[in-house]
């Protein structure tokens, strides 16, 4: 007998041998053959990208101690919500919640799980794909800004166009894991060019070093909305749960060695770097410019040409691997919705229809607005923070049932309480640095 699934909340069921034969097509579960360390650089794709960069500006924001202190608590607390989900991915013998709805699904019931997981994951896997292709038109055009003054006059949107349509190209890779190749070329990239940040930082701040290290808003608004777009920020630069499942769904899974063993041992590589990578920039970047630092640190760092002008197209390529690292899972959204839903057959003329819309879309939408600032601090409060420490922690209680008092019942709660507050503070600063940015900005300019 043939056990009935229902895998996108849409209340239709398929037959088993269907169901396996849709899997067996969607780039999130097509290959289960992924080796531990492509885990490794999967995340830290996902993690390091534009948040780094706009960390100083995040300290600026916030002073010196409670930017820091901010930055390292939100890995702690974000290291420990991530636990949760790779230890949650097979946490029922024999089934692999393969995506991140599919766990909420089963801890919650197929109606409240689905929607209390879909609409944040899908808004953090959107807005990033849009805040890449900002920080990708932007950092192309530094690049060439910096090799030819002659270049300087072209607009940001043509930048964001190339970036665009390398995206149309990148997007027809079939499934999760055949992108492997990307991610590893982004990942090293963000390595390098967080690197090139810190030492350039260094060297700038020992030849010029600033006096100025107080807050950078001088009035009590002003103070109060930068704190609530930095807390956004830092989110922002923790935004690669959102991913993790469906990372995780590549690894092979048995008795012996459980797909959690392989994922954690990416994730610990994973996270070593990204904290290295955090605090080097964050603060070298604070000390080199205090409070006048960028939203963007290599905005500030103009000297000499030729390593900012590497370092920018090194931005470049790696949010390249970042844009497919976020947009896999909607593909798979999308792809699934359409066989399910609408009854299309599975090919690859569906694929490249269903896949470039989608890019288009977001393309669109982010030469429209790129306030790249705002943009971190709103997103970043608004979705970020509810699926990197909210809802991990809400499943993990809902699943696990911890007793009232313990270590993980407190830890959660604790989780609980520091995402609701980013998520409820940040997206008001988000929305004030966007109205103070549009003021001076031109359509398509």
């Amino acid at each position: 007998m043939e056990e009935c699934t229902n895998v996108n909340g849409s209340g239709q069921t398929r037959t088993a041998s269907e169901q396996k034969k849709l899997e067996s097509w969607l780039p999130i579960t097509a290959s289960r053959k992924a080796k531990w360390w492509y885990s490794t650089f999967h995340n830290v794709t996902a993690m390091v990208g534009a948040g780094v960069l706009g960390l100083p500006f995040a300290i600026a924001q916030l002073g010196w101690v409670p930017g820091v202190l901010a930055i390292v608590l939100s890995w702690v607390v974000t290291f420990y919500s991530l636990w949760q989900l790779v230890e949650m991915h097979e946490m029922v013998p024999g089934r692999r919640f393969d995506r991140y709805f599919d766990l909420g699904e089963h801890v919650f019931g197929p109606k409240l799980g689905f929607w209390m997981v879909m609409p944040q994951q899908l808004t953090v896997q959107v807005a990033s794909t849009i805040v890449y292709c900002v920080t990708g038109g932007k950092s192309l055009k530094k690049f060439f800004a910096l090799l030819s003054s002659n270049m300087s006059d072209i607009r940001q949107t043509y930048y964001i166009l190339v970036f665009v349509v390398l995206q149309l190209l990148l997007s027809q890779t079939p499934n999760f894991n055949t992108l492997k190749g990307v991610s590893l070329l982004a990942a090293v990239m963000s390595v390098c060019y967080s690197m090139v940040a810190f030492c350039t930082s260094i060297v700038k701040g020992t030849e010029h070093h600033p006096h100025h290290y107080g807050l950078r808003s001088h009035t009590l608004p002003g103070k109060i909305f930068d704190i609530f777009n930095a807390l956004g920020t830092i989110a922002f630069a923790f935004a690669g749960h959102s991913v993790v499942l469906e990372i995780q769904a590549t690894l092979p899974s048995t008795p012996e060695i459980p797909s959690k063993k392989l994922m954690w041992r990416g994730v610990m590589v994973a996270y070593t770097v990204v904290i290295l990578c955090y605090l080097s920039v964050a603060i070298s970047g604070f000390w080199a410019f205090g409070n006048y630092v960028e939203d963007d640190v290599l905005i500030s760092l103009e000297h000499p040409n030729w390593l900012i002008a590497v370092a920018n197209f090194m931005v470049f390529i790696h949010v390249i691997g970042s844009f497919q690292v976020f947009a896999m899972p909607v593909f798979d959204t999308i792809e699934s919705n359409l066989v399910q839903k609408w009854n299309f057959n599975p090919s690859r003329t569906l694929r490249i229809i269903a896949r470039s819309t989608y890019v288009v879309i977001v393309g669109f939408v982010a030469i429209c607005i790129p306030f790249f600032g705002g943009l971190l601090g709103f997103f970043g409060g608004l979705a970020f923070a509810s699926t990197s420490y909210i809802i991990p922690c809400i499943l993990w209680i809902g699943a696990k049932k911890p007793k009232r008092w313990s270590f993980h019942w407190i830890a959660s709660v604790f989780c609980s309480i520091v995402g609701i507050l980013i998520a409820t503070l940040a997206p008001i600063g988000g929305i004030r640095t966007i109205i103070v940015s549009a003021k001076t900005y031109k359509m398509f300019s």
